[in-house]
């Protein structure tokens, strides 16, 4: 086996939609990217009036894994759903009933891989290379934009942001880290056919962007330690312009309800469980902020923060799994990952199927 290249991919979502119609809804994002190439979400549900989950992958180029996972899940899903069997993964072992649940209760929205243009770059030309391939007059590394720093949320870093923070992205479009933010927030289309899906499928209510590769599970925030007790130190308060993403301090922290942050770590702490049980890795649940670096314009907090900036948007809690201990692992290494992501995935499906009603809608008091 080997890594599923950008047409394998969709052409699998597109192979699984035809086989499972009763299952199944392959949507079509209506952004082509700067490399002209279409792409589609499979949604996975028996009812598509049940809240849902959104899964992100190959945003990153570089990091092959998470696209070649998000497909395996899905003709698994679909599979066992339809024999009527269960999973196992690894030592983790996922019972005929709870693939029932999942496909019942919720919608999993597989957007499998967000960049192609950026993955067929980095599995043709460049491995290491990680934003998509909107073009630029230099060539070389100042093309491109990193579709996880474009997205609406504290995009304009500078002005945002404490002058000392050590925020992971950069107004240059030849910044040799490969974070360029774009010219404008959600100047691409990666980050448009995103958008796209929670502007038009409002019972999404959760997001998982997985990524690679230190194994860890964040959730919200990644623009500051967060606290519970103060609403006015929140991101659309221009008071705090200027103080955000210094650890360790008090001028500023970011205000995450408290039974956001309970669910969110419940949640979490459930794909973790899952995961060690495959092979016995330890994924640690950890807010973004503390778990890697200062970050805005990521998919995760932007997803989250929809529903403050406007509240008849849904309510949709964000979390990133970064997964692998590589970008690029062995065939061999690689199916582990995938089937800790699998794991992780479902454990997340089922947990958030067992709380909804029988109209669908989550009754978790965080939720709404």
């Amino acid at each position: 086996m080997a890594y599923l290249n950008v047409d394998e991919i969709e052409t699998a979502l597109q192979s699984l939609a035809a086989e499972y119609p009763e299952l199944t809804e392959l949507i079509e994002l209506p952004h082509p990217t700067h490399e002209d190439r279409r792409t589609r979400c499979l949604r996975i549900g028996a009812d598509p009036d049940r809240n849902g989950v959104l899964l992100l992958g190959g945003v990153h180029a570089r990091e092959w894994v998470p696209p070649d996972a998000l497909v395996s899940l899905a003709a698994d899903l679909l599979e066992a759903g339809t024999l009527g069997t269960g999973l196992v993964y690894g030592n983790h072992q996922v019972p005929a009933e709870r693939v029932q649940q999942v496909l019942g209760g919720t919608n999993l929205y597989v957007f499998a891989c967000v960049n192609p243009d950026g993955r067929h770059h980095s599995q043709t030309v460049e491995p290491m290379w990680r934003k998509n391939r909107r073009p630029h007059p230099a060539g070389g590394i100042c093309t491109g934009v990193d579709v996880n720093r474009n997205f609406d949320f504290l995009w304009d870093h500078t002005a945002l942001f404490h002058p000392d923070a050590d925020v992971a992205t950069s107004a240059d479009p030849c910044d040799r880290r490969q974070v360029y933010r774009g010219p404008s927030a959600a100047s691409e289309p990666e980050t448009r056919n995103v958008v796209h899906l929670l502007d038009t499928r409002p019972g999404i209510r959760w997001h998982v962007d997985v990524h690679s590769y230190v194994p860890v599970i964040l959730h919200n925030w990644g623009s500051d330690e967060h606290q519970t007790t103060d609403p006015e130190q929140n991101f659309r308060n221009p008071d705090f312009d200027g103080l955000r993403g210094i650890p360790g301090d008090t001028a500023y922290r970011e205000y995450l309800p408290a039974a956001d942050l309970d669910d969110e770590v419940a949640l979490g702490t459930a794909m973790s469980d899952a995961i060690r049980q495959v092979r016995g890795d330890e994924y640690p649940v950890t807010p973004a902020f503390g778990g890697l670096y200062p970050t805005s314009g990521a998919s995760d907090d932007y997803a989250y923060s929809r529903h403050f900036t406007d509240p008849s948007r849904s309510r949709v809690l964000g979390f990133t799994i970064e997964c692998a201990h590589s970008f690029q692992p062995p065939w061999a290494e690689a199916e582990d990952v995938i089937r800790e992501v699998s794991a992780a995935l479902l454990a997340l499906a089922a947990e958030v199927a067992e709380r909804a009603g029988s109209d669908g809608r989550t009754a978790a008091a965080g939720l709404h």
